[in-house]
């Protein structure tokens, strides 16, 4: 008997264990309900909710291939090794599947599991999924990690000419077996349901995220470059939350980006281009995770920064928190995180400057909020998203690049269309006064909305100042810990 434990990988189609396992035998599967680990990593309910409603899915699929999908409860991942075993020994189960997943944690686990079971004599296999590359194969010419997002990508696109990674097959229909599915449960202790506006707007499972690549790619991805910053327009993939539980996988993106550009990689359609450059720095992010594990530890990945002098400002914090920070495109961007479960890319680096450089608060901060609400949450973008913005991480904004929300507000969003639709007390403001009704001295009838919490052009010289009083910014080069 073969099991494959299922974690980020919610899928039946190119999903590297699951044909491995069904290749080799009859398979069963099993999901851990770990509450006390996601809530450890802040895990948002929204996202919580997005994995059993993915897993529902998948057990319908793998039942019509007489694959049953267990639920056990290992409340925190130390507990993962017992529950595993358990299962093997009540199965007598041979082998037990996995796809590879990263950071300490994710990676101690699964040492701890795999010893445990080859103690007993069953075998444990992992297998290359949620990437295009493993971790330690992209390396610069004296053997370490990349630091530096384009150096990284031009190595991937020298690989990805010659050798494009293939998709596995789906298993096929295996003979019954003669133990039934488990119920999949409608919601986790600890973690509200979210509301049902939100679920709308995510449908689970692999059609749905079939659905969304492929009308990406047959469309949208023509003007991907031009409309990708613009959040205001439908153009961007929206797919992240469905990479990130693995309900579709990076090779389907590639091979749907490559089929839309005639197979081209640095030519052809610049939006295809520019599309397969995030997939590439999904990539890139968790290729850091690995090389330095400091930054799964909450640590900065250029640890001279650890030396910031962060502000302590509750105040401040909980007014970008709640959306009244007084500065339109930072509340509206929260309003669209906090009732969608997502907020566009272009305003997650906003909104993460504005709080790290104009309100000098720990990006840590912002870090942890965001996982608490992001359906996409992912430790390895959101962390690498953070740090680059706050100045603190890899191939990083320079300290003295910081965003002006004004004027970043008037470029992406002139008209005001997603101001007004995210903060429609801003509604009876024309496109000029909508991106800072600051400056019409409260006469203009909107008198719910609150004046900016900060002075933009002040707060940018403190942070200038913090950053300019650390001890000499050399690169992090070489801190492998």
């Amino acid at each position: 008997m073969q099991l494959i434990w299922l974690r980020s990988d919610l899928r039946l189609h190119d999903n590297s264990a699951l044909s491995a396992a069904a290749e080799r035998g009859p398979t069963v599967a099993v999901y851990l309900l770990s509450p006390e680990q996601w809530r450890a990593h802040d895990d948002a309910p929204c996202k919580v909710d997005f994995w059993l409603r993915n897993l529902r899915e998948l057990s319908q699929a793998l039942g019509k291939l007489n694959i049953p999908l267990l639920i056990r409860k290992a409340p925190h991942w130390d507990d993962a090794p017992k529950v595993v075993l358990d299962l093997c020994r009540q199965l007598k189960v041979g082998a037990v599947h996995v796809n590879e997943e990263y950071g300490i944690n994710e990676t101690r686990r699964d040492q701890a599991v795999g010893q445990v079971l080859k103690a007993e004599g069953i075998d444990f296999f992992s297998y290359l999924d949620q990437l295009l590359f493993a971790p330690g194969s992209v390396l610069t010419k004296t053997g370490t990690y990349f630091q530096v997002f384009s150096q990284f990508r031009k190595v991937c696109y020298d690989r990805l000419r010659h050798s494009l990674p293939r998709r596995v097959s789906a298993p096929g229909i295996q003979a019954r077996l003669d133990i039934d599915s488990d119920e999949i449960p409608s919601g986790v202790e600890g973690f509200a349901t979210p509301t049902d506006t939100l679920k709308a707007l995510w449908p689970a499972g692999e059609a749905e995220a079939r659905r969304r690549l492929d009308t990406f790619a047959d469309a949208q991805i023509d003007y991907y470059q031009s409309e990708r910053d613009f959040p205001a327009k439908p153009g961007t993939s929206q797919l992240s939350a469905y990479l990130a539980a693995g309900v579709i996988s990076p090779r389907q993106c590639l091979h749907a980006a490559l089929q839309s550009n005639q197979g081209e990689f640095e030519s052809g359609k610049v939006g295809a281009v520019t599309w397969i450059n995030e997939l590439l720095w999904r990539e890139f992010y968790k290729h850091i995770l690995v090389g330095y594990p400091r930054v799964s530890r909450h640590r900065a990945f250029r640890p001279e920064t650890e030396a910031l002098a962060w502000r302590d400002a509750p105040d401040e914090l909980a007014a970008w928190k709640e959306a009244r920070t007084g500065l339109p495109i930072i509340d509206a961007a929260m309003r669209q995180l906090l009732e969608t479960g997502w907020m566009h890319n272009r305003l997650r680096m906003v909104v993460a400057m504005f709080l790290t450089k104009n309100l000098l608060i720990d990006w840590r901060e912002g870090e942890r909020f965001f996982m608490q609400h992001l359906i996409d949450g992912d430790l390895a973008a959101n962390n690498g998203g953070w740090q680059w913005s706050s100045s603190t991480g890899t191939d990083s904004a320079p300290y003295f690049r910081i965003f002006n929300p004004l004027s970043q507000s008037e470029k992406f969003d002139a008209e005001g269309v997603f101001i007004k639709h995210w903060l429609p007390e801003l509604a009876g403001l024309n496109k000029k006064e909508v991106h800072n009704p600051a400056n019409l001295g409260g006469l203009f009838g909107v008198t719910d909305y609150p004046s900016p919490i900060v002075n933009l052009g002040k707060s940018r010289e403190r942070a200038l100042a913090a950053f300019k009083n650390l001890p000499s910014r050399q690169s992090a080069g070489g801190g492998h810990e």
